[in-house]
């Protein structure tokens, strides 16, 4: 090579750290992927994620043909360097010992190391436009491909090592809603809120939603015409429920519009009543949310009554209490239901004894325990084992509570202290108790 001019063997060792380059940043964008994102380019027909998405299905042959080149370029480097170590300081070892340095410090910087950087940060917009030219590589040096490939097969075989299909791995539903939770800037918060939700909704029964029982809407069937007649006038919902005897003996449900439909002259009874109402749909505590959904698509029906392993009514579920579990509240709730949380002055609230604990955490930012009792009532009662009197205080998972009007065996109201003003109570000897 004495022939070849030294300036020319230079020019010939920057092609090869770049041709080096190519192989080390190729590898690299295509491992680091995004696959889901991949394979939204290929429904939109992208021609690049298509032939990227083809060399992905076989890993093996594909980091052949990379891990080929990049082994043979970077193997010629090293023999062009020593040959111009030769040249220019003869046949030393220890200019030849320099040579081996220099030339392992250039792959590493600029062939290795540089560009495996730069191909993990732009990984699509460089693993896509370098597929047209891995595909045609591949094919060309197949046979060499294969036949390296056919060692590696058989090392594994007598390892028994099986490497995963990374084309058909599936995202758990916690790195599902990993995803989500870090997607801020491409889906809005009200979207991500939402979806976040509908993850949850497989693991929240009916009773966490339900209406409880002491707040719903009924009318006694068997009650006088002119009392039948200014219960349904002043109804508060669409649908109202029909007891007979006890008010937690539901034997059907009415909808509004078909009493309205009645005659005006025709007297509002019991057999009127019983001839429009539909039977009740009662569904066992404990029914997962997201497949109640599913019943009420299939029985094409908007509301249920949840019942214990008793058969005793709980509570009431309509589909749009799923709804506002999903996407928020939309509804102006009934008097009855409690939905208002009174902000004092000090920054406490005062809220009703039958709210619904995830009601609060969701609205209120608290963490109150929801794996047992479902209302602040039954949680205050579960917690002191006995009906406690007004002006009594508590912390129940790290929130200061205090009890402020009971009546009739429950808790009517409650005032919830922050843990910031909770503290700055006790610290100034402010304590309720």
């Amino acid at each position: 090579m004495d022939a070849i001019p030294l300036s020319a063997q230079f020019i010939a060792l920057s092609i090869l750290l770049l041709i080096s380059a190519v192989f080390s940043i190729a590898e690299t964008s295509m491992m680091a992927l995004n696959r889901y994102r991949l394979k939204a380019l290929v429904r939109k027909g992208n021609r690049g994620a298509i032939i990227t998405t083809e060399l992905l299905t076989r890993t093996d042959r594909l980091l052949g043909v990379i891990l080929l080149g990049n082994n043979l370029i970077n193997a010629a480097a090293a023999v062009l360097v020593s040959v111009i170590t030769v040249r220019l300081f003869g046949e030393n070892e220890i200019a030849l010992a320099a040579g081996t340095l220099v030339v392992t410090f250039l792959i590493l910087v600029f062939s290795e190391i540089t560009p495996k950087v730069i191909g993990a940060a732009y990984a699509e917009q460089i693993a896509l436009p370098l597929a047209f030219l891995l595909k045609p590589l591949l094919k060309a040096l197949y046979p060499v491909v294969w036949f390296v490939n056919l060692f590696v097969q058989s090392l594994l075989w007598i390892t028994r090592l099986k490497p995963a299909n990374t084309a058909v791995n599936k995202m758990t539903p916690d790195e599902l809603r990993t995803l989500v939770l870090e997607s801020g800037n491409y889906i809005p918060k009200k979207h991500q809120s939402i979806l976040l939700n509908l993850f949850d909704l497989e693991s929240i029964t009916v009773d966490d939603v339900m209406t409880p029982r002491n707040q719903i809407e009924v009318i006694d069937i068997d009650a006088p015409s002119d009392v039948l007649r200014q219960q349904i006038a002043t109804a508060y919902h669409r649908r109202i429920a029909l007891y007979q005897g006890q008010s937690d003996n539901i034997i059907g449900v009415i909808l509004l519009r078909k009493v309205l439909a009645l005659n005006a002259d025709d007297e509002i009874n019991a057999t009127g009543l019983r001839e429009i109402m539909r039977e009740p749909y009662f569904v066992p505590s404990g029914t997962p949310l997201f497949t109640q959904l599913q019943q009420f698509q299939e029985n094409q029906d908007r509301l249920c009554f949840v019942v214990d392993e008793y058969g005793e009514l709980m509570g009431l579920l309509t589909l749009e209490d799923i709804v506002e579990e999903l996407i928020g509240e939309f509804a102006t709730h009934s008097p009855l239901q409690p939905a208002h949380f009174h902000r004092q002055p000090d920054g406490s609230y005062v809220v009703e004894g039958g709210s619904l604990l995830r009601e609060l955490n969701r609205k209120l930012g608290y963490h109150f325990p929801l794996d047992g009792p479902k209302t602040l009532n039954g949680l205050i009662l579960e917690h002191f084992r006995d009906i406690p009197e007004p002006g009594t205080s508590a912390t129940i998972a790290n929130h200061r509570i205090v009890v402020m009007q009971t009546q009739d065996r429950i808790v009517k109201s409650v005032r919830l202290v922050p843990p910031t003003i909770a503290s700055t109570q006790q610290n100034s000897g402010m304590d309720d108790d």
